[in-house]
């Protein structure tokens, strides 16, 4: 793979794509791409033989948690369980979580995603008062910093059964929300009022005309059917802006015929679901002494061969939930694919990780077409197997066709921030 220049007019030759990225029905395909002025073009100069290097548009990571990310060295999840890390996020966030605290962890995170080539990104935000008032207007400040590098989405973050009136107490919060031009969220647990939870927190979200992402299911037990239900009530209620839902993980322990008919529902209500197979994995069925059964990933194939729009992120970082990770999409795609076992399967998977992301959080698709911005990952591989058996800690990132640098932040710089080094 030969140097790029840093900017100017180039054409990439004999580089490798993902047909699905080009409208080719081939897994692979070898092809060229002309950059002029920051952008694709129809028209190149300098050609350079690329030996075959795979090129992926810059990625859109559409579940995130940076308000959480690498708080691990000072609050490690002690026993590796979901209750564990609920545990101790709670207890971080009441003793720690600034404004300075925040706004710093994330920014390091967005750093981090920037020199992994990540463009787009969704980040939920804890949201229990007090410190929805503190998270948000971080938020708002770090999107303005980060506008042209990352686009920045903020969904707020609180279980269905954080309030005991969710119509009257969720408000002020979704107020917040609404303010600074974010998404309405919420965890969804099976307790028995959960229907009703979930239509009052549609009427707050409609009332502010604010789309809706879900964690949902996210346990082992067949019987939490929340996606089921989101689904339902957004047919009844003839719901019509966009919802997300995240993990679904008990779809995997259901009757088959029962999850087939969740399925057919999520299809008609129009569902984006987001898979989180690392988080999931590192979380799901751990018992102490007991090897794992069940790999929490949800019910992927069966999802997209109804047409549901399926995307995989990469959830958290270095925090409770997840004690590793970067913001790498291309670290998802390899544990995606060995995961859920992609590969042998529809040759369009790429899209999962790219288009399809895109799509759910509506904003502009990533294109390798004419005029489109010359936003690439670059990677020194030729096929699958070479991308996914190493970490491409040598890629090179494109944005507006100039490389960037992709020295990552060292570890050393939120020091100050942990009690324990």
């Amino acid at each position: 793979m030969q140097d790029i220049p840093a900017n100017g007019t180039f054409t990439l030759m004999n580089i490798t794509v993902p047909g699905c990225l080009i409208g080719r029905s081939e897994q692979l395909v070898t092809t060229y791409l002309h950059i002029k002025d920051g952008r694709i073009s129809d028209a190149g100069g300098l050609q350079i033989d690329m030996g075959r290097a795979m090129v992926f548009p810059c990625f859109t990571d559409m579940h995130t948690h940076l308000d959480k990310g690498h708080i691990w060295p000072r609050a490690a999840n002690p026993d590796g369980t979901f209750l564990g890390a609920l545990t101790a996020v709670g207890d971080d966030r009441t003793a720690n979580w600034t404004a300075d605290d925040v706004a710093t962890r994330m920014d390091f995170a967005l750093k981090c995603a920037f020199a992994h080539g990540t463009k787009s990104v969704r980040t939920h935000l804890d949201s229990i008062p007090p410190q929805d008032a503190i998270s948000w207007p971080v938020f708002a400040e770090l999107r303005e910093k980060w506008a042209g590098k990352i686009e920045l989405q903020a969904a707020s973050l609180v279980g269905c059964d954080s309030f005991e009136n969710l119509a009257k107490d969720y408000s002020a919060t979704a107020d917040i929300v609404a303010e600074h031009s974010g998404i309405l969220g919420m965890v969804t647990y099976p307790v028995p009022d959960v229907e009703q939870r979930l239509r009052d927190f549609f009427t707050l979200a409609g009332d502010r005309n604010l789309e809706v992402d879900f964690h949902s299911d996210e346990i082992m037990d067949p019987s939490s059917e929340t996606l089921r239900i989101i689904a339902e009530v957004v047919i009844e209620t003839g719901w019509d802006r966009p919802v997300t839902v995240g993990h679904c993980c008990s779809l995997s322990t259901q009757d088959e015929t029962r999850a087939m008919e969740t399925l057919d529902l999520v299809a008609k209500a129009g569902l984006n679901i987001v898979s989180l197979p690392m988080c999931n994995l590192y979380l799901q069925d751990r018992q102490a002494g007991r090897t794992p059964r069940g790999r929490g990933i949800t019910l992927v194939h069966e999802m997209k061969s109804r047409g549901i729009n399926v995307s995989f992120a990469s959830d958290n970082t270095r925090d409770p939930f997840y004690a590793y990770g970067d913001l790498d999409m291309i670290e998802v795609m390899r544990q995606a694919t060995r995961i859920g076992h992609l590969d042998h399967s529809d040759n369009d998977w790429t899209n999962a990780f790219t288009t399809n992301p895109s799509k759910a959080l509506s904003i502009d698709l990533p294109s390798l077409t004419p005029g489109a911005p010359a936003d690439l990952v670059i990677c020194n591989a030729r096929d699958w197997t070479e991308l996914f058996s190493r970490p491409q800690s040598d890629r090179i990132v494109l944005r507006d066709g100039a490389k960037i640098d992709t020295t990552l932040p060292d570890y050393r710089d939120l020091d100050h921030l942990m009690e324990t080094i």
